[in-house]
C-alpha cells in the first residue's frame, strides 16, 4: 500500500511527500480518521491531495494511505428511496443524521434475491444475473460489472441476502474466479461503457406545458435552466422531478442553501408517485450537498450523481438527473483551483471549466446497454448566473453543450408568472424531430400550432414596445387582436401552478386539447375581426373565463370538457353575427 507524509495544508488541499508511488486520481485516506481524498497532482515525490471532508485539526506529519483505486462509489439496490451526500454516504436511515468522518458507504441492507441464471450459463459484462425486491416491492436488477465476463460456476438460491454477500461466482476466460455481490463499485469520473449510443426519438415528458409543447428536451438529451435569484429554478426542478415520465429520478442539490434543500428533503418522502400511486421516493435518489458542506465534496457530487444515473440506465431504465445548480459546482472548481495555485481564466474560473462541463453533459444519451437493453440518461442542469447575466462563463459554455435552453426571466417571476420561462429567449434544437411523436399522441398539427404560438408571442413583444409609446387603443384593430391572442396564450397555456392539484402536471393529451382549443378561439376571433367585430367585444364573451382557467379546472380524466367548451365557443361566436365559417386548418398558414 502506498503512503506519504503531509507537509503542507491549505483548506481541502494538502501536499505530502510520497514514500511509495501513487497514481493520479487515486483515492486516499488521510490521518487517523481516514478522511477521504483524491490525488489530483503528482510532482516528483510530492503528491497534491484534494480532501473531501473537513480538514480541521490536520497537521504536518500525518500519514496519507492510498487505496490503489480511483475515487469510486458503491452502486447497488440500496440507493432508491434514500438521501446521500455528495460522495454517496447516507444522510437518511441512520441513527445519526450526520456523516461521520471517514465513512465510505452506507451500511449494507438486506434484500430478497432471485437468480436469473443457472450454473454453467455464460455471463457478460453488464448482463443481469439476478434481481432483488426491496421493502417497497420495487424490483431492481443485479448487473455484472462491465469488466466481468465468464461462466457462472455458482449462483445463490432465492432468499434474503445482505447487499455485500456473494451471490454469484464466475470463472473468466483466463481462469480467474470472480465473486459478485448484488452491487459493485465504480469510479465516478469514468463513464460506464455501453454497446452503442442511439438517436433520440421521443421527448422527456415533463408535465410542464411550456416545456413539452414549445421547448421539448429529448429523452436522453441535455437541457439547461439559467435564471437569476428568485426566478424559480429550484421549484421548477422539483416540479420536473415530481411530474416527468422517467423511471428513476436522481435529484442533486449541489451547493444550494440548506433551507432550500431541507424543504426538498421534507417534501419528497411525503409525495405520491402519479404513475404508481406509491411514494415518489421509491423511484428517487436524492444527493444533497449544501453550501456549508466541504467545498471539494461539492466538486465531486456532480460526478457521483451522473454515475448513479448511468447505473440505473444500465438496468434498461430511463433516468432523469436534475442538478441544482451547476454554477455552485463551478464555484467549487474555482475555489479549489485557486488553492492549487492554477492561473485563473475567464471570470476567475479555471481554464478547464469548459471541458469539465462538456464531460458532464456528454454523459447524457440514449444507449443500447451492455446487457442488450435500452436505457437513457437525461441531464437537466440549473444555472445561477450572478446578477442574472447570461453572458457569464458558466451559462455561455453550457449553451454549447445542451440542446434545450429554458431561460428564466426576472420580470415574469416578479409578475408572479410561473414557470418564468421566457418564450423568446428559450429554444429547443430537437423540437422538429418530435412531430411524429406528437402525432401519436393525437396532435398531428403540433408543429404548426407551436410555430403559430411562438409567432404570436414574438409579435406581442414588438407591439408592446409600440403600445407603450402611442397607447394600446391607438394600434390598428388587427394588432390589438394580436396582443389579445398572445395574452390568452400566456394566461391559458403558459402559466401553470406548481401547487395546484390539477395543474401541476399536465399530460400530453391535455396539452394537445388545450392547444387545439386556443387555436380554435384564435381562428374564430380573426374571422370575427375580419368581419368587422372590434377586439373589445371578445373580452366580454362568457366562454373566455373558462378558457383562461381550463388548466386548473379541466383535469386529465375530464378531457370531454374541452369538446364542450369548444362547442360553447362556436355558439357564442355564431351569436355575434356576421362571423364567416372558419377553416379548421387555417392556423396552418405560415406567417
Amino acid at each position: 500500500m502506498s503512503h506519504a507524509l503531509v507537509h503542507w495544508i491549505s483548506g481541502p488541499v494538502l501536499h505530502a511527500r510520497a514514500e511509495a508511488p501513487f497514481g493520479l486520481r487515486e483515492a486516499v485516506r488521510v490521518g487517523p480518521q481516514a478522511l477521504l481524498g483524491e490525488v489530483v497532482r503528482l510532482d516528483g515525490d510530492t503528491i497534491v491531495v484534494q480532501v473531501y471532508e473537513d480538514t480541521t485539526g490536520l497537521r504536518p506529519g500525518i500519514e496519507v494511505c492510498g487505496d490503489g483505486l480511483p475515487l469510486s462509489i458503491h452502486l447497488g439496490p440500496g440507493l432508491l428511496g434514500h438521501i446521500f451526500d455528495g460522495l454517496l454516504r447516507p444522510l437518511s436511515g441512520l441513527d445519526t443524521p450526520h456523516v461521520t468522518p471517514g465513512m465510505r458507504r452506507a451500511p449494507p441492507g438486506e434484500f430478497d434475491f432471485e437468480p436469473l441464471l443457472e450454473a454453467g450459463a455464460a455471463l457478460a459484462g453488464g448482463q443481469a444475473y439476478g434481481q432483488v425486491r426491496g421493502e417497497s416491492g420495487r424490483v431492481q436488477r443485479c448487473i455484472a460489472p462491465p469488466d466481468a465476463d465468464g461462466s457462472v460456476e455458482w449462483i445463490a438460491a432465492a432468499g434474503r441476502c445482505s447487499e455485500l454477500d456473494t451471490v454469484c461466482r464466475i470463472r473468466t476466460a483466463e481462469g480467474r474466479l470472480c465473486e459478485l455481490a448484488m452491487g459493485h463499485d465504480w469510479p465516478v469520473r469514468q463513464p460506464r461503457p455501453v454497446r452503442a449510443r442511439l438517436p433520440a426519438g421521443a421527448p422527456l415528458v415533463t408535465g410542464q406545458r411550456i416545456l413539452d409543447s414549445l421547448f421539448p428536451v429529448a429523452l436522453g438529451g441535455k437541457a439547461a435552466i439559467p435564471g437569476g435569484f428568485g426566478t424559480g429554478k429550484t421549484v421548477l426542478l422539483e416540479a420536473l422531478a415530481k411530474g416527468c415520465n422517467a423511471d428513476v429520478i436522481v435529484y442533486l442539490g449541489c451547493g444550494e442553501r440548506g433551507n432550500e434543500l431541507a424543504g426538498v428533503l421534507e417534501e419528497f418522502p411525503t409525495l405520491t408517485d402519479p404513475r404508481s400511486g406509491g411514494p415518489l421516493m421509491d423511484r428517487t435518489v436524492v444527493i444533497a450537498n449544501t453550501s456549508n458542506m466541504p467545498v471539494a465534496a461539492r466538486e465531486a457530487s456532480i460526478y457521483s450523481a451522473v454515475t448513479v444515473a448511468e447505473y440505473f440506465r444500465d438496468q434498461g431504465l430511463d433516468v432523469a438527473l436534475m442538478a441544482d445548480s451547476t454554477s455552485r459546482w463551478a464555484e467549487a472548481l474555482r475555489e479549489v483551483s485557486g488553492r492549487f495555485g492554477e492561473l485563473p481564466g475567464e471570470g476567475g474560473y479555471p481554464a478547464y471549466l469548459s471541458s469539465r462541463l462538456a464531460d458532464f453533459y456528454e454523459r447524457a444519451a440514449v444507449v443500447e446497454t451492455l446487457g442488450g437493453g435500452r436505457g437513457s440518461v437525461t441531464l437537466i442542469g440549473a444555472i445561477s448566473p450572478p446578477s442574472g447575466d447570461f453572458s457569464e462563463p458558466v451559462t455561455s459554455h453550457t449553451k454549447r453543450y445542451v440542446r434545450a435552453y429554458w431561460a428564466l426571466d426576472v420580470k415574469r417571476a416578479q409578475a408572479r408568472f410561473y414557470p418564468a420561462v421566457h418564450p423568446l429567449q428559450s429554444y429547443a434544437e430537437d423540437a422538429r424531430g418530435f412531430a411524429s411523436w406528437w402525432a401519436g399522441q393525437g396532435n398531428g398539427d403540433w408543429l404548426k400550432m407551436r410555430r403559430r404560438f411562438l409567432t404570436l408571442l414574438d409579435e406581442q413583444a414588438h407591439l408592446e414596445r409600440m403600445a407603450r409609446i402611442i397607447g394600446k387603443d391607438a394600434l390598428p384593430v388587427r394588432q390589438q387582436l394580436t396582443l389579445f391572442c398572445a395574452e390568452l396564450i400566456n394566461e391559458a397555456f403558459l402559466r401553470q401552478s406548481a401547487f395546484s392539484e390539477i395543474d401541476r402536471v399536465c399530460s400530453p393529451q391535455r396539452q394537445a386539447a388545450m392547444m387545439r382549443l386556443i387555436m380554435r378561439f384564435i381562428d374564430l376571433a380573426e374571422a370575427a375581426v375580419a368581419a368587422g367585430l372590434h377586439p373589445e367585444r371578445l373580452a366580454r364573451l362568457d366562454s373566455l373565463r373558462p378558457l383562461q382557467r381550463m388548466g386548473e379546472e379541466f383535469a386529465d380524466d375530464a378531457l370531454e370538457r374541452f369538446a364542450e367548451l369548444e362547442a360553447r365557443l362556436d355558439s357564442e361566436f355564431a351569436a355575434l353575427g356576421g362571423t364567416p365559417a372558419v377553416n379548421e386548418d387555417s392556423h396552418a398558414t405560415e406567417r
